[in-house]
């Protein structure tokens, strides 16, 4: 049964196809994507539909038809894998980390994709289990894939609005803080300016002390909900 609700789900996706939403898809991204062009409204309203099917099952079941959309490199599909993931999250267990990881690692090629895993399942784990924070400071933040170097910063997006894990957000802010890559920086750039919504002081005082090193793209990122004067500030050369 649960297979079918693949098929199923998937013939919803291609009778809610929008052709201006699928033209238009490519133009938010600088490497080539996969969608089947449907608004993101609609894929909420599908991925919730059909996890009322599925809830029932084991958690590795709903993993395993999780893998399955993954595989198709769409990006609705891929956004509907991590909502089903997050929806699970009050089940989450230590051992779901190597599960997170290994989908970054094999399916996230996109900030998309990146970023809707990261900051619902991922930040969700994280604040569960701080105890892996040290793979985003060690593993992540140093590793040569580009959307795992920005998954060590964007799934600290939600535990930072809430004004935590300051003290790691900067650690890794440090360790990213000359990244070439442009998606690294925006990745840490927002990172610090969610904290700065609860730690203004602290996060202005960090970005003073290395904004001769800071990449622009970060620098600006990190201070935009901060107050004309310290913008200031902080541009200034």
């Amino acid at each position: 049964m649960p297979r079918d609700v693949l098929a199923r789900m998937r013939q919803e996706l291609e009778e809610n196809i929008d052709p201006k939403t699928r033209d238009g898809a490519q133009r938010f991204f600088k490497e080539e994507v996969k969608f089947h062009g449907v608004k993101s409204a609609a894929v909420r309203k599908i991925a919730a539909k059909h996890f009322q099917e599925i809830k029932g099952q084991e958690k590795e079941e709903i993993f395993s038809l999780c893998r399955d959309l993954l595989e198709t490199g769409y990006g609705e599909e891929a956004f509907i894998a991590f909502q089903w993931s997050y929806n699970l999250r009050s089940g989450f267990q230590p051992a779901d980390f190597s599960v997170f990881e290994g989908w970054l690692v094999r399916y996230v090629d996109n900030w998309a994709k990146c970023d809707t895993l990261c900051n619902h399942a991922l930040g969700s784990f994280l604040e569960m289990y701080p105890e892996f924070l040290v793979n985003l400071k060690g593993d992540w933040a140093l590793s040569e894939n580009r959307w795992l170097r920005r998954a060590s910063a964007v799934t600290l997006i939600l535990p930072a609005r809430k004004g935590l894990f300051l003290e790691e957000a900067f650690a890794i802010s440090e360790i990213l803080l000359q990244d070439k890559d442009d998606m690294v920086q925006k990745g840490y750039g927002w990172l610090l300016k969610e904290a700065s919504k609860k730690h203004q002081e602290e996060v202005f005082n960090f970005v003073m002390r290395r904004k001769a090193e800071m990449p622009r793209t970060a620098l600006r990122y990190a201070i935009e909900k901060m107050p004309t004067d310290l913008k200031k500030r902080a541009m200034a050369r």
